[in-house]
């Protein structure tokens, strides 16, 4: 089943997500050569694809996993997680209708 991890940013989380991309990045690639992975990406501060100094507010992952617990636990192991980028991390079940 697919599963949203919807995550919410600290205020100023921009150096922090500088410094832990690459692992962040990683991660989900690992899960995309897996097959697992339906979309991912940030929520830009601005309503713009490149926000510039202003950076990001969270972000969202969509992604096969075989349980709610090791969507969570993938969740939890996050680099942003452990960087300090997140403040708020929701994983809630996901059914993809469209397209």
């Amino acid at each position: 089943m697919y599963y949203a991890i919807i995550s919410e940013d600290v205020d100023n989380s921009l150096p922090l997500r500088k410094q832990a991309r690459s692992a962040h990045i990683a991660r989900l690639e690992a899960l995309r050569d897996q097959g697992q992975l339906l979309v991912a990406g940030p929520h830009p501060a601005l309503d713009t694809a490149e926000p510039g100094e202003a950076g990001f507010t969270g972000s969202l992952v969509i992604a096969e996993f075989a349980s709610l617990d090791e969507a969570r636990r993938w969740a939890d192991a996050d680099p942003y997680v452990e960087a300090g980028v997140y403040q708020r991390v929701t994983v809630k079940p996901f059914k993809a209708v469209l397209p």
